[in-house]
């Protein structure tokens, strides 16, 4: 039935975590880490740099409008490299899996800054196994808007009642199965391994 798996990347594959720089610069006082979070350098404004919008503008743009967090900000990119905690491994090996058995396509659709997505290219092996990776911040759009979906479609002939679509964020699971997608939400190795299982999709 199914012929293609389309992999996220962050927090699927790669563990990718702000509190590995931000929690030492707060040193402990969760209540002002969470507040930067929420208020200075958010989840929507990284967003924009997965979409396209250059790094060093989004950061002076963030400066001007909280210069009492200058420091804090410039750390956001300034020290990207630090947040990838490495390899998801049980993941990895799934993927490995479907690579060795070889009768199911593999790409992935990510949100991703083009500008810190070749630092991950260099330190994972693993990403050169996929057919094809789309990348938000080379296409200028991201998930869940359905064009990015439909862009990974056209471009790699896929036809999404035969795709199975894997990531950790309910709002892209939710977009993806909007458009045909049968889609898993992410919670672990091996809660993912139970699901390919149940599609069929994976011996392991």
């Amino acid at each position: 039935m199914f012929d293609t798996v389309i992999f996220d990347l962050g927090g699927v594959l790669v563990d990718w975590n702000p509190d590995y720089v931000f929690a030492p610069i707060f040193q402990g006082d969760a209540a002002r880490r969470q507040y930067f979070y929420e208020h200075v350098c958010t989840h929507d404004w990284n967003e924009q740099q997965d979409a396209g919008v250059p790094l060093q503008q989004a950061t002076e743009e963030r400066v001007r409008l909280f210069p009492d967090w200058e420091p804090e900000i410039r750390a956001f990119y300034g020290r990207w490299e630090e947040m990838l905690g490495g390899p998801i491994q049980g993941t990895v090996d799934i993927l490995e899996q479907l690579r060795q058995q070889d009768r199911h396509r593999l790409v992935a659709l990510t949100n991703w800054s083009a500008e810190t997505f070749p630092i991950a290219l260099d330190r994972y092996d693993f990403l050169h196994w996929f057919e094809g990776i789309l990348v938000s911040g080379v296409e200028k759009t991201r998930k869940p808007f359905p064009e990015f979906f439909e862009l990974l479609f056209e471009r790699y002939a896929i036809d999404p009642r035969r795709a199975i679509f894997i990531d950790d964020n309910l709002r892209n699971v939710e977009a993806g199965r909007a458009l045909g997608l049968t889609s898993v939400r992410f919670e672990s190795s091996s809660q993912l391994s139970e699901e390919l299982k149940r599609l069929q999709i994976s011996a392991r």
